[in-house]
């Protein structure tokens, strides 16, 4: 299957010489968008697959195998230098050594360190692939028909392989615990926020969402937490989002400030709010996308002056940062979790690769380990015919 995506980098596909555990990933360019997900075994993941420590979900390290084909950028480079330029999460000696062992094969062949690569020749790395953690929530299962399951959707956890994760996603844990599977995510959410998932099981309940929300017929409810008494009255913020894809963030331009010489940038992006509650210090707000651009309901909310009270990458500078530091130490203190560095290696979790740069670790190198909730939970989605619900989580109260 193939879906669109904007925060993929790699496509999936299976290799023969993969083991019958592992898929493979065809890297490309930082701005592919097209995913398909194929395993040389039926299952994506399985229960035994999953260490549980200081209140996170952690993924047993396996091998897995990443295929790429030389593009125009890497055509004459070596065979050290195109990876040591282009994937920089591991050192300059570790490719020297892969290289050397065939862990690293150019065409299926073992080649030396001096081997220039041409255009289109088909580069494999076989790793021990080591994934981030999440937070060891549930996904928990709110309808189950036989061509549609919805869930409440953990914080922390992404929807489906991509980038760092695999197994430690939405459609692995659903494998892994309620073996369902294939399954065919209709929306996205992003990998902090929390809330409603609608997952079709078959192709064909996987269209029928696709074009209802290509029409613009799809209805979208999130709820927010935000800083600040909101206005009382309904509030439409009708303005450009732009996103930054090297610096990971958007940000809003009123969409009639252009003038002159002067162009809008962005996409025309436009949410609706209605504060539900407010005690004086927060609001609890519900958030109607129309449209649907990267973080536009979390840049929305800044744009009013009235960003997600937790929100660190869209909290207004003037805002003190003290109540989102205090925020996260409650929600740390509530979950009592530990560190992902306290972790101390037991040779029954896994075996030790002695070439992994990751090893005796169980989380990969450069992990942030802080992630926390989002305040922003998606509640509702309905179109023609259809309508499913998620609960309120319990932030949600003032």
């Amino acid at each position: 299957m193939k879906r669109k995506l904007e925060d993929v980098d790699a496509v999936e596909k299976p290799s023969s010489s993969s083991s019958s555990s592992s898929s493979s990933i065809i890297a490309t360019s930082m701005n592919t968008t097209d995913i398909v997900l194929q395993t040389s075994s039926p299952k994506l993941s399985q229960k035994q697959d999953y260490i549980f420590h200081g209140g996170r979900r952690h993924v047993r390290p396996y091998y897995f195998e990443f295929i790429s084909h030389v593009n125009k950028r890497w055509t004459g480079k070596t065979i050290v230098d195109l990876f040591a330029d282009e994937f920089k999460g591991r050192p300059r000696d570790y490719y020297v050594g892969a290289v050397k062992c065939g862990r690293i094969k150019v065409d299926g062949e073992t080649v030396p360190l001096s081997y220039i690569v041409k255009s289109s020749q088909k580069i494999t790395h076989f790793v021990h692939r080591h994934e981030p953690p999440v937070m060891t929530d549930d996904v928990e299962i709110l309808v189950k028909e036989d061509d549609v399951v919805t869930v409440c959707k953990p914080a922390s956890v992404p929807v489906h392989p991509c980038g760092q994760y695999r197994k430690n996603t939405v459609v692995g844990i659903l494998d892994a615990e309620h073996d369902l599977g294939p399954l065919f995510p209709i929306h996205r959410l992003d990998r902090l926020v929390s809330g409603l998932l609608i997952i079709a099981r078959t192709a064909a309940k996987a269209d029928f969402f696709r074009k209802q929300i290509e029409g613009g017929m799809v209805k979208k409810r999130y709820i927010a937490k935000v800083i600040g008494v909101f206005p009382e009255d309904e509030k439409v913020v009708d303005a450009n989002i732009n996103y930054n894809g090297s610096e990971g963030r958007s940000t809003a331009e009123d969409a009639n400030s252009s003038g002159g010489d002067k162009k809008v940038k962005g996409k025309p992006a436009c949410t609706k709010f209605t504060r539900i509650d407010t005690n004086g210090t927060h609001s609890l707000v519900l958030c109607e996308p129309v449209t649907g651009r990267t973080h536009q309901i979390r840049v929305h909310l800044q744009y009013t002056g009235h960003p997600i009270a937790n929100d660190p990458l869209y909290l207004n500078q003037q805002v003190d940062n003290l109540e989102t530091k205090i925020a996260k130490r409650i929600d740390a203190d509530e979950r009592k979790m530990a560190s992902p560095n306290d972790y101390v290696y037991s040779s029954e979790d896994f075996s030790i690769d002695p070439m992994c740069t990751n090893c005796p670790k169980l989380i990969p190198q450069g992990y942030e380990e802080h992630d926390e909730a989002l305040w922003l939970h998606c509640v509702r989605y309905s179109g023609t015919g259809w309508e499913y619900e998620c609960p309120y989580p319990s932030w949600a109260s003032l």
